[in-house]
């Protein structure tokens, strides 16, 4: 790690529950390789004191700041512009106080999401050609969103998205209205609680993503899935989330015999270097990340 300066730039990490993350380990290993004077620490920040946060990067004149739960669909109340990617799924993980011409921070904030790159970018990297094939995801906040829109304009075939009937259900319709006339893939919204046709369609699918909260702090006991048997053999398993590396759904899912079982580490690294790219202009070399950080 290099010293802090009077000319070390700041990134923050805005969100709430925070103190488990990896992404402040995962920034600074990258901005010392990269030869960067730059830190990122992490911040609790809730939707009640968002808005004073992002007027912090501001006045801070800090590169910007990635943005987690629960901050992530409505953090594009606080800023200038919103890339059209981060639009249409309605989420936003990265805030970049753009540059002028001299390199100097404007005070002009832009919001992207690089969650369902990197989430996609990850199962590419373990040699899966996702396209054309049949996913079962739960969840319709930020991360789910993200997932969801990048993998239907990349080539999911069909995308069967499951959640609770609380007050982001209607989200869920509205992200499948908005794939279904956006792409060539076929998406339908089902209630959580249905749990004969979770399994169904999870027995008909080729990749199951879990992108909710359940399975980290303090939800680290529980799992959206009842039981193994809601699992094929051949179904590739991931969950977004990677604190624990190993949540009880990826265990369920080992029980039932799967192989491809994977957690949210690479979805993590991959949006971060996609992050660290837009607040520093820089590539990280990717190996050296892996290594670095157990993946």
């Amino acid at each position: 790690m290099p010293n802090i300066t009077g000319h070390t730039e700041l990134v923050g990490l805005m969100a709430y529950p925070i103190r488990h993350t990896q992404s402040p380990t995962t920034h600074n290993l990258a901005y010392d390789k990269n030869g960067d004077d730059v830190i990122q620490l992490a911040f609790e920040v809730d939707n009640d004191t968002l808005e004073a946060a992002v007027e912090s990067i501001r006045a801070l004149k800090m590169l910007g700041s990635n943005i987690s739960m629960p901050n992530k669909t409505v953090v594009h109340k606080y800023l200038d512009e919103v890339d059209e990617a981060a639009k249409l799924c309605g989420a936003i993980n990265t805030v970049v106080n753009t540059r002028d011409k001299d390199g100097n921070v404007t005070g002009y904030l832009k919001g992207y999401n690089t969650d369902g790159m990197g989430y996609w970018q990850g199962i590419k990297e373990e040699g899966i050609d996702f396209k054309g094939m049949k996913m079962v995801l739960i969840g319709t906040g930020g991360a789910a969103t993200a997932i969801a829109v990048r993998g239907a304009l990349d080539g999911i075939a069909e995308l069967h998205i499951f959640n609770i009937k609380d007050k982001f259900y209607a989200r869920g319709e509205e992200i499948v209205d908005i794939i279904n006339k956006n792409s060539n893939c076929k998406a339908e919204m089902h209630d959580l609680g249905d749990l004969a046709l979770l399994k169904e369609k999870m027995h008909e699918a080729d990749i199951f993503c879990d992108a909710t909260g359940v399975g980290m702090h303090p939800l680290e006991d529980l799992s959206n899935i009842p039981d193994p048997s809601y699992f094929r053999k051949d179904l590739i398993v991931t969950d977004t989330v990677y604190a624990p590396r190993e949540t009880v759904m990826m265990k369920q899912a080992k029980e039932a015999g799967c192989t491809r079982v994977y957690n949210g580490m690479s979805m993590m690294l991959f949006q971060a270097l996609i992050a660290i790219e837009l607040y520093t202009g820089k590539s990280t070399p990717v190996d050296y990340m892996k290594e670095k950080l157990g993946i």
